[in-house]
Parts: C-alpha cells; sequence; structure tokens
C-alpha cells in the first residue's frame, strides 16, 4: 500500500472520517481496568500508546474495551513496531488529564479506538517502514533540552516533583523484582543505573511492564538514552534524588544527536578503561557491613548469575600478588575527575572527554594490582586490590613502597602469599572479562582461626546427605539399625 493513502498525523482533525494512520510506535502503557459505570460487576479496559509518523508530530492513542479485545491488542505490537491504524475516531484532548497522564504532544486532538470499527495492525510494507524507522531514534523534546545527572544533583529538593527531561548513558540494568500490590494484582519493578561525564552512578526506576521490556530488549551498558518527562523525586531512604519513568514519560534509545553522540564515546571510553568498574560508595563502609560467608566457588556462582554486585566473605589463602613487579605496575596515577590512567608527572589528561578538561589538572596516585584468592573449591583469579584497601593490607603508603629494595618487596609478597586471609569481595557484572564479572578486594586481614572452624563446620553440616534411604515398607527395627 503507497504511503500516499495515509492520513499524516499532522492533517488529523475530528471532522475527518475511515482515516487510515501508518506510524513507529514510541510509547505505550501497561492495561488498566476501571468498574463499568452502565454494567455493574462488569470492568472495562484501557490501555494507551504514543504514534509517530514524521520528526515533528506525534499523537497519543487510547483503546476501550474488554477485557478480550483490549488484551489482544495490546499483545500484537510493542515499542518501536511500525503499525497501520484503521479507521480511529480522532477527538479533541482533555487537557486537564493528557497534561497530568499522558506524554506532551503537538496535535490538539488523539485518537480513540474501539473494538466495533477501529483496527490495528503491523506495517509490511518494506518501503514505508524505513522511512519511519529513523524516527524512533528522535527525541520529542529538542535534543539540547535537558538536565545532566550533575545539574540534578545540584539542583536537589528544589526538583522535587518535576518532570525534567534527561540524557544519560546506561551503568547498569538491574533484574525486574515482582511483587503484589494491595489489590491483589502483581507488580514490577526495575532499576536502571545511569551516567554522564559529571556523575558516575543515578537510579532510574521503571515500574511498567512496556518500559521495562523497552529496557530489557533494547538496553545494554553504555547506550544512550534520551528520557522525555520523567518525574523527579527525593529518595529518603537512599537520601538523594532518584527519576522515575511514569505514563508520560517517552525514552528514546540510541538517539541520533550530536549531544548523544558525544556522550556515547565517553561511555565507551570510559567501560574499555574500566573505570566504571567501580561504585562510588566507600568501600570501608561496605566491607564492615558485609556478613555472609562463601567459598570461592559460591562467589563465583554468584558472579554469573547476578546481573547486580554481590558481596561476601570468603576465608582463603592468597595464591599471587606480585608486589615485587616493577613499580609502575603496582602504583599508578590517574586523573582525578574521570579515573583515567596518565603518566607519572604529566600536567594533563590524554581523555579527550574528560569532564576535567580546561581545569586545572588534578591526579590521584594509588595502589592498583591484581591478586589470586584460592580455597578448597577453586580460585578467583586476578581480583583487584586498589587504594586505600591496599595500604591497609600492606601496612605502608605508596610513598614508602616506592622506597623499598626489590628484596623487601619480595619479603612482604611472601608475608602475604598462601596464607589464610578473611577477605571481604565485591562481585560485579563486567564485559571485559571472560568470566563475565571482576572481583574487587574491600579488605583483607588475617583469618581468625574460631571463625574459619565454625565456617568449616557449617559447610560440612550443609554437605552432610543419608548414605541410605529406607525404601517404603522396611520394618522399624530395620531402620533402626540403619541409623
Amino acid at each position: 500500500m503507497a504511503a500516499t493513502n495515509y492520513s499524516s498525523i499532522s492533517e488529523l482533525h475530528p471532522n475527518l472520517f475511515h482515516t487510515k494512520v501508518v506510524g513507529i510506535i514510541i510509547g505505550k502503557t501497561d492495561i488498566k481496568s476501571f468498574p463499568d459505570r452502565k454494567n455493574v460487576g462488569v470492568d472495562r479496559f484501557t490501555f494507551g500508546f504514543t504514534v509517530k509518523d514524521s520528526p515533528d508530530f506525534f499523537m497519543n492513542v487510547s483503546a476501550w474495551g474488554n477485557d478480550n479485545y483490549i488484551h489482544g491488542l495490546s499483545q500484537s505490537f510493542t515499542i518501536g513496531d511500525i503499525v497501520i491504524i484503521d479507521n480511529p475516531l480522532v477527538v479533541s484532548k482533555d487537557a486537564e488529564k493528557e497534561e497530568r497522564f499522558c506524554p506532551t504532544t503537538p496535535s490538539p486532538y488523539r485518537l480513540m479506538l474501539a473494538e466495533s470499527h477501529s483496527k490495528v495492525s503491523l506495517c509490511t510494507d518494506v518501503d514505508t517502514s524505513d522511512s519511519l524507522l529513523p524516527l524512533f531514534y528522535m527525541p520529542i523534546k529538542d535534543s539540547r533540552d535537558f538536565y545532566s545527572l550533575g545539574d540534578i544533583l545540584a539542583n536537589g529538593q528544589n526538583l522535587e516533583g518535576s518532570f525534567i527531561n534527561i540524557l544519560a548513558a546506561v551503568k547498569a540494568t538491574g533484574d525486574m523484582k515482582l511483587f503484589r500490590k494491595s489489590d491483589g494484582s502483581q507488580g514490577q519493578r526495575l532499576e536502571v543505573k545511569l551516567f554522564d561525564d559529571l556523575v558516575s552512578s543515578f537510579p532510574l526506576i521503571c515500574w511498567d511492564k512496556e518500559v521495562i521490556l523497552l529496557i530489557q530488549t533494547s538496553v545494554s551498558k553504555g547506550t544512550v538514552i534520551f528520557i522525555a518527562d520523567t518525574k523527579i523525586n527525593f529518595d529518603r531512604f537512599r537520601n538523594g534524588m532518584t527519576a522515575t519513568v511514569n505514563s508520560k514519560t517517552i525514552i528514546t534509545v540510541n538517539p541520533d544527536t550530536q549531544e548523544a553522540g558525544m556522550l556515547c564515546r565517553y561511555a565507551r571510553e570510559m567501560f574499555e578503561s574500566g573505570a566504571l568498574d567501580q561504585d562510588d560508595v566507600p568501600e570501608n563502609v561496605l566491607a564492615e557491613s558485609i556478613t555472609d560467608a562463601y567459598t570461592i566457588s559460591q562467589l563465583k556462582n554468584k558472579g554469573q548469575e547476578s546481573s547486580e554486585a554481590s558481596y561476601g566473605i570468603t576465608y582463603c589463602f592468597i595464591s599471587k600478588l606480585d608486589l615485587d613487579a616493577t613499580v609502575s605496575k603496582v602504583i599508578k596515577t590517574r586523573c582525578a575527575k574521570c579515573k583515567f590512567q596518565v603518566e607519572e608527572g604529566v600536567q594533563y589528561c590524554a581523555n579527550q572527554l574528560c569532564p576535567g578538561r580546561g581545569q586545572a589538572f588534578s591526579s590521584t596516585v594509588g595502589f592498583d594490582l591484581l591478586m589470586d584468592l584460592t580455597d578448597h573449591t577453586g580460585t578467583l583469579h586476578s581480583c583487584t586490590l586498589k587504594s586505600p584497601v591496599a595500604e591497609a593490607m600492606l601496612g605502608c603508603t605508596t610513598q614508602q613502597f616506592t622506597h623499598m629494595t626489590d628484596n623487601e618487596r619480595s619479603a612482604m609478597k611472601w608475608k602475604f602469599l598462601l596464607e589464610r586471609c578473611r577477605t571481604c569481595v565485591k562481585i560485579l557484572p563486567s564485559t571485559r572479562t571472560k568470566s563475565g564479572f571482576l572481583a574487587v578486594v574491600l579488605a583483607c586481614l588475617p583469618a581468625d582461626s574460631d571463625e574459619v572452624k565454625q565456617f568449616m563446620s557449617t559447610l560440612l553440616q550443609a554437605a552432610r546427605v543419608p548414605r541410605f534411604k529406607p525404601q517404603m515398607g522396611c520394618s522399624e527395627s530395620a531402620t533402626q539399625m540403619l541409623k
């Protein structure tokens, strides 16, 4: 079917009949139900979506009907699909409701669908689909009209309850959590950690299935997203600001804008450098709060199975610690702004996207080395050990270490090798390692013998199983003998 047979969104008005609109779905809400005022005991069902057919024009669509019709219609397409809407009703907006609950659109009208006269189908015309697909990567707001994460933190609670636009990159996506709502229905929640060139971690909360599906299928680490009309709140539990996706929000994945392109390059360099593998949470506080103990094998399983950071204590031996390598491999200098490694004595950062460019250069110097941890279940290779944890473990500063002789560094190495330690470890998902995770040492001290005995005793009890299980019909006396 030729594109000229469709009515453009910019030309729609209530006096048009038998219209046919083609466009790409850029937003969609979950299904809701309401009691039918005309039929007591019967529910009506509804959901909405937003369709776009040109760079400047898009329109909200609402569908109403019975359970089967609405669920069937909703399941027939998702965000990113190109659809043909046949014979919708063009009606004027209810300005108050539209402003509160729907994406802000340039049209004074909206579309309504009903089972008796409207139809929605996927577009199968390749030329039409190819012409509309680029619209999916165009934000619905001016590409320069957004808050950086730094702006949000700077404004703080002054933004409480505001709807703003955000341009940010994805640092990590959590697992979807299911819960039971007060009305007995099932709810879901997904948290996405965002970052940009000013802030290393900022939470975005998603509640709707449709948005969660978009995140899970179209977003990965480093993906840049433009979030139009997200709600900003102060989270008292976190003691910080959060962003929440709501029915007004439209998320554009990989937006085709100059600002997004710059942030995408920055995000790629940050991940490649490993600068984002560390959270901005004080590690000494985390170490003190960790109480669960695991074997090395169990820690590996947690790293491979979880998409979020995991923490644990392990009683193990240090099987590798290259303290006698060259000083430049043990102690490293990094830019204080972006954490990129720089040469010692250099007075500038080589990172072209460093947020500190044009400002006075400052750097940090610290231990930055790898160690292997081993117990009876296996070895955790290449665990990251950095200052200040390394300084506390080794009992010396970087300056003291640089003045040691080779023999003194070797002696320090053998002081720790093959010694049983109580090690607090953080396991982070990582695409840069073959294992799929990165292990970070948060604390490492000589192990208390009583703690080790208690831990081993717990493992033995968990592993103990009966050698023989009596069969059905076995006499009581025989069972006692087997015991």
